[in-house]
């Protein structure tokens, strides 16, 4: 909508989001490597407040004798988080305008590989969002008990937040990251460092295996002499797979290379590198010291970085900044899911797989319409599951670790066709890479199915069918629309007398708007022909097309350095109105090229920008205008 045609709306709009920014502006929405680290790396980072406590939880159904597999399963999992490190630095470097899986799989290893390796990722994006929120929800409410009845709605409201942070725009939400992240990073190794050195002293509270015992049993309803008993292959991968939530987001960096400044890949690359050794020495320190003081998790209890802070900071300001620090960075980690999932929703657009109206920048240069589409699905998960992160943990991690080898296999397949100095090495690498993530996709999928994984399994194939859909849906289209591209084209005589001065809107030339200009040619005296230049490259060539296919008709093209669509037609039409307003015999009259669509579904597939322009023009006072349907 205008903000012509609703001056309050639009005021709120900017007071919230900030005055729109021309597409000229593009270049400079770029990240130094700090605000990268903050913005690209929150997810992995954050992920330490509760990957320890998941893997603590599981094996706490073994009682202490499981909680003593605490260490050798975080080891496991950072010697896997330096292989897919290693293997996404060769990717970044390969594919310099963005190389997530999507892209790598479906360029190396066919559409439909690319699109399940899509869906794969979408689903984590919006499970990274709900985990991230539930997370810091949990570090308030174990600070704050009261609150925690609130839980559902404290959610929400965070999500709504982040909703607006990111539509501001990539810089105001780097700069709104950067602190909480830097605090968490430094207050986490306080903890650890502080903590350890206090065990070596004998100066903490540490839990002795009959207490831990005694906790374990009546948190798992179990006969304190059965604890002990259960340490299983099962419950060992059960464990491990929940602890492989540390590696979700490692992909983001590779995703959005093009949000660097240059050298794009070089400082992807090194904020990559960065961003795994501080996550290893954060995840591996409070594995470390949860181990040296025997904490326990229990599901309703307070959360085990709160228990660690109280055991090593007390009760003093301290562990305040430690529990303020996890929540923000929690609540921000959702921000790689922002960054991420619009960028991976515009591949798919572009490739039609996914509405069109996904690739269009809002006027803060973010795709707008995915990061809202984000915070729908990530709510309605919220809602669905309580906000509880140990319901959801179950989902997550299997979509990115599928997506992990798809992206690495994919990568194999690059370095075999491309052939060039050192290709084997590189091969190696990624196949290594590929061979190890999936094995654990099936680790995962085995121990976490009847948890909930079975939902993701199944979610897959159907957005992949629905792809396929929208997809079919454009291919048909577009051959509905087709016209041949060089033939000049025919148009009826103008009328011999009469007629009103008459403007056509075009987006494109093809068969729906050239009914829309073979109609006004009926009813025109003078015709001219508008299209808006939206600053995506093509308007060269649109004219080039135009002269070549129409050229009797005069083609105005109107620039538009914010990407509406809406003002400069109104600014025109007006201009047109009034050049023409000595013509009372005939009102000018604005024609607007329509589809109409057999199912209504599919309405939702197409830009519906005519209704808005339309109900503009009628405010700002255009007496005519008309429609032009073209059936599909």
């Amino acid at each position: 909508m205008s903000a012509k045609a609703s001056v309050p709306l639009g005021r709120l709009k900017t007071a919230l989001l900030g005055a729109p920014l021309p597409t000229s502006a593009h270049a400079e929405e770029r990240l130094t490597n700090a605000e990268a680290l903050a913005i690209l790396s929150s997810d992995a980072l954050s992920s330490v407040a509760y990957a320890t406590q998941e893997i603590v939880l599981v094996l706490g159904a073994a009682g202490a004798a499981g909680l003593a597999s605490t260490l050798p399963i975080t080891g496991l999992i950072i010697a896997l988080m330096v292989i897919v490190a290693i293997s996404y630095r060769q990717t970044i470097k390969a594919y310099p305008l963005g190389g997530g899986s999507y892209r790598v799989s479906h360029e190396n290893l066919g559409p439909l590989t690319g699109l399940i390796a899509g869906a794969s990722l979408s689903i984590d994006y919006v499970l990274t969002v709900s985990v991230s929120t539930a997370a810091g929800i949990s570090a308030l409410t174990s600070y704050l008990p009261q609150l925690e009845p609130y839980r559902v709605g404290l959610c929400l409201v965070a999500v709504v937040l982040l909703t607006l942070a990111n539509l501001r725009g990539v810089r105001s939400s780097a700069q709104l990251l950067s602190l909480p992240t830097f605090v968490f990073m430094v207050v986490v190794f306080v903890l650890v460092i502080g903590g350890l050195v206090k065990a070596a002293q004998g100066d903490l509270q540490v839990l002795s295996e009959s207490q831990q015992n005694l906790l374990l049993a009546h948190e798992h309803h179990q006969p304190l002499e059965q604890m002990g008993t259960a340490l299983t292959p099962v419950l060992l991968m059960r464990a491990f797979s929940s602890g492989c939530a540390a590696l979700t987001g490692i992909e983001a960096i590779s995703d959005s290379v093009l949000a660097f400044r240059p050298t794009e890949w070089r400082n992807a690359r090194r904020v990559l590198t960065v961003m795994v050794v501080v996550l290893a020495l954060m995840f591996g320190g409070i594995s470390l010291l949860a181990h040296e003081v025997g904490t326990v998790y229990r599901e309703h209890g307070p959360t085990l970085l709160y228990q660690l802070g109280q055991a090593v900071f007390g009760n003093g300001p301290l562990l305040l900044i430690l529990q303020l620090a996890t929540l923000l960075i929690l609540l921000l980690a959702a921000n790689t899911a922002y960054a991420d999932f619009p960028r991976l929703a515009n591949f798919l657009a572009q490739d039609g797989y996914l509405p069109r109206q996904l690739t269009s920048l809002g006027d803060r240069l973010v795709f707008s319409n995915g990061i809202l589409a984000l915070s729908g699905f990530a709510g309605l998960l919220l809602i669905a599951f309580n906000g509880s992160v140990t319901r959801l943990i179950p989902l997550y991690a299997v979509g990115v670790f599928l997506s992990f080898t798809l992206s690495q296999a994919g990568m194999v397949v690059h370095w075999w066709k491309d052939k060039g100095a050192g290709w084997l090495g590189k091969a190696a690498v990624n196949g290594f890479g590929a061979t190890v993530t999936a094995v654990v996709t099936a680790v995962l999928l085995y121990s976490k199915f009847l948890q909930g994984a079975w939902l993701v399994v199944l979610t897959i194939p159907l957005l992949v069918a629905l792809f396929l859909t929208i997809k079919g849906h454009y291919r048909q289209v577009a051959s509905r629309l087709r016209l041949a591209a060089d033939k000049k084209l025919s148009l009826p005589p103008a009328p011999a007398q009469g007629g009103a001065p008459v403007v056509v809107l075009v987006g494109q030339l093809h068969r729906g708007s050239f009914e829309a200009v073979r109609y006004a040619r009926t009813i025109a005296r003078e015709l001219v022909a508008v299209h808006v230049d939206l600053g995506l490259g093509r308007a060269q060539a649109f004219k080039d097309q135009w002269q070549r296919q129409l050229p009797e008709i005069p083609l105005v093209v109107l620039e538009s350095p914010y990407r509406s669509l809406i003002d400069p037609v109104l600014d025109f039409v007006q201009a047109f109105e009034i050049e023409h307003k000595k013509d009372r015999d005939h009102f000018c009259t604005v024609v607007l090229p329509v589809f109409v669509t057999r199912r209504r579904w599919e309405n939702l597939l197409h830009n519906q920008s005519t209704i808005a322009l339309r109900r503009a023009l009628r405010a700002q006072g255009t007496r005519v205008v008309t429609t032009v349907g073209f059936y599909l």
